[in-house]
């Protein structure tokens, strides 16, 4: 999925009668221990029926790649807008996430945020904050025990690989994955902002999970995976790869299957339908690169080799079909690589790929989807990649304006790949803000007993593009929650 831009900094313009100013701080509990995270709270200026407040956020733990702080409100005020940060409220409860420019947040280092809100009555001072989870201005806590219905600490994700054209689990229970994009990684970094959007600390990953999803797609960016010289070394290399461990590591916690997809690629294309003209990994390409893709691929497998749970879904969309002039030509280029009509860079082919991974030792889960950006998979069978362990899966995206959106077409093209080998529609979305359309796609791969992810678990504004939620604590959009009660039907 091509993504929505990203939202600018909120300004308040014009001027505001005071009728008073204070600041309230909040005062930081003593104790033998630096407390976790602090929070100053201010009110700036006050009039009639609103004020204008800010916080300073202050984290004593270790690095944050994002930071979601909540507050309550005891006076029933309501936020209306602010700056420095994605603003929300839900009855009482006040939300602000990191905006992409600042969601890493260092040990010891500082952030500030300001909102205006709306006041009657009272404008107590809200007592108590926590930072992704963590409560701010007392003494470090001790870790709570979990709960009996809490997944284990250990992960339960189920090991996973490929039976006819079903996947099963190590005991051989057949296993559908139903779930959920998380998007960011494969952007955040490239754009020099941090690595993940959003908060992907526990809180954040078990909303995912109180879905009943059983899956969380990872989308990734080759060259801050790498560490290439144009990434800041903050969000590359080393570190980024830990952030991604990190999360893998979360999402099997909750019992859930990562899928760890590459999304943003080298290799510069300025071609038909092309996202960007930068060489740079910083949109969707027609098809991997030679150069960097099969070590992307090497290193990715290496990583997770020893661990079974791990699905790998080797490129996004691809889209060949668009640069050559015939679909014989575009499917070879799609398997084989080399050199591609039309694409000026030397390609990685799926089959390149497959051999990447598979030369590590690794025999994960693999995923490769089709032509049309992943929605044409009509010579997939035809055109496959040889893969010796047998766990090869076709991946499939499908919106409500892609070509291939109906039942007459995926009863055509769909139902024979999926007569074969595993089939999961990676992506599933619309741009309605609505779910008509996605609940018509569960429907006909619930009949077939086929997977789906939704497209995406980020908080952006469902009009420019699919988003599930308006609050990374799962408060799903009007589109969102077709999908929560779906799969919340399926798993509950």
């Amino acid at each position: 999925m091509r993504h929505p831009p990203r939202s600018a900094l909120l300004l308040v313009a014009g001027a505001v009668a005071l009728i008073g100013s204070a600041v309230v701080p909040v005062v930081t509990a003593s104790g033998a221990t630096t407390p976790a995270c602090t929070v100053e709270y201010a009110v700036t200026s006050q009039w009639d029926a609103g004020f204008q407040g800010g916080v300073k956020i202050t984290n004593n733990m270790a690095a944050l790649s994002s930071w979601r702080l909540t507050f309550d409100f005891a006076g029933g005020q309501k936020v209306t807008q602010g700056w420095n940060a994605k603003w929300s409220q839900s009855g009482t409860t006040v939300t602000a996430a990191n905006e992409s420019y600042n969601g890493s947040l260092g040990s010891g280092a500082s952030v500030s945020a300001g909102f205006l809100a709306s006041w009657s009555g009272s404008n107590a001072v809200p007592t108590s904050f926590k930072l992704n989870g963590t409560t701010c201005n007392v003494e470090a806590e001790p870790s709570p025990s979990p709960s009996p219905s809490d997944p284990p600490a250990t992960g339960a994700a189920p090991k996973l690989h490929v039976s006819g054209n079903k996947l099963v689990d190590a005991d051989g229970k057949t296993r559908r994955l139903l779930g959920v994009n998380r998007s960011g990684g494969e952007f955040m970094c490239v754009q020099g902002y941090g690595i993940f959007d959003g908060p992907v600390d526990d809180a954040a990953v078990k909303a995912i999970a109180d879905w009943k999803a059983n899956t969380v797609r990872i989308p990734l960016n080759e060259e801050c995976w790498l560490g290439l010289s144009n990434i800041k070394p903050e969000y590359g290399g080393a570190n980024y790869i830990a952030a991604v461990k990190d999360l893998v590591a979360r999402v099997e916690a909750h019992g859930m299957t990562p899928v760890v997809e590459l999304h943003w690629t080298y290799g510069q294309y300025t071609g038909n339908s092309a996202g960007c003209s930068d060489v740079h990994a910083t949109c969707q390409k027609p098809m991997p690169d030679a150069q960097y893709t099969p070590s992307f691929w090497a290193s990715v497998a290496s990583t997770f080799k020893d661990d079974a749970a791990v699905a790998f879904d080797l490129f996004n969309e691809p889209y060949p079909d668009r640069a050559t002039s015939t679909t014989t030509q575009a499917w070879q280029c799609w398997r084989d690589g080399g050199t591609c009509p039309g694409i000026t860079y030397e390609v990685a082919g799926m089959q390149d790929l497959v051999d990447a991974v598979r030369g590590t030792g690794a025999k994960n889960l693999i995923l490769a989807g089709g032509l049309a950006y992943s929605n044409d998979l009509s010579q997939w069978l035809t055109y496959k990649p040889t893969d010796a362990t047998g766990n090869l899966v076709a991946a499939y995206h499908v919106y409500n304006f892609n070509t291939c959106a109906s039942e007459t077409c995926w009863n055509s093209t769909l139902a024979p790949v999926a007569a074969q080998v595993p089939l999961v529609a990676g992506e599933i979305g619309e741009n309605t803000c609505s779910h008509s359309f996605i609940d018509t796609v569960m429907k006909w791969f619930d009949d077939r007993g086929l997977s789906y992810l939704g497209w995406t678990w980020n908080t952006w504004d469902c009009s420019s593009g699919p988003s599930l939620i308006s609050n990374y604590d799962g408060t799903p959009t009007s589109f969102g929650i077709g999908l929560r009660d779906h799969l919340r039907a399926l798993n509950g």
